[in-house]
């Protein structure tokens, strides 16, 4: 059977939403990987900048970050004359640990964290995945609004609700794992 040119161009448009919400889940799990759960990762300090020669710059690319010990995180600029830059950047930033600075190397000791801090972060931990959500709703949307439009170039009612069905389904499986991702990383989060 011959696929009408519709078909092809909506098969099309449906992988784009796809891919769409697929990097809507990615996003989500790289915000997820800059929330610490107690344990050394240096992923918390992903959405750090430093002002390096006027351009704001992220740490991990003027300094090696290391895990030496399960709580302790090490950062060791490649020039010295960022160590009070990136100290200062981490202790204004979100991360919530005091920089020990000893002229050449900076330790951040992980802490571990209280109940409150927790329910903090599993609190922002389902914030954000609550975004994520939204973004992948609106997609759906778009999605919708597209096929719906196919009803003005002649295509029948019945195929655009397999069409919407399709989206629905798609939708579905990235709210899915939108919340398995919550799931893990606020158990992750309340494991003491």
């Amino acid at each position: 059977m011959i696929k009408r040119t519709e078909d092809f161009k909506m098969n099309e448009k449906l992988q784009v939403f796809d891919t769409k919400m697929q990097k809507s889940q990615s996003s989500l799990e790289a915000e997820l990987a800059t929330i610490r759960a107690g344990r050394a990762n240096p992923n918390v300090l992903n959405k750090l900048t430093v002002d390096y020669y006027g351009i704001p710059t992220p740490i991990q690319q003027v300094a090696n970050i290391s895990v030496p010990e399960a709580r302790m995180l090490q950062i060791q600029p490649w020039e010295k004359s960022l160590l009070p830059v990136i100290e200062k950047a981490i202790i204004n930033s979100e991360v919530g640990i005091m920089p020990a600075n000893n002229g050449e190397i900076i330790r951040l000791s992980i802490p571990p964290l209280t109940e409150e801090r927790r329910k903090d972060l599993a609190k922002r931990t389902k914030t954000v995945a609550e975004e994520t959500k939204v973004g992948i709703r609106n997609i759906r949307r778009n999605a919708n609004d597209d096929a719906k439009k196919l009803k003005d170039e002649g295509v029948s009612e019945d195929e655009v609700k397999l069409i919407t069905d399709k989206i629905q389904e798609i939708t579905d499986k990235y709210v899915k794992k939108v919340d398995e991702l919550c799931e893990l990383k606020i158990k992750d989060i309340l494991t003491v």
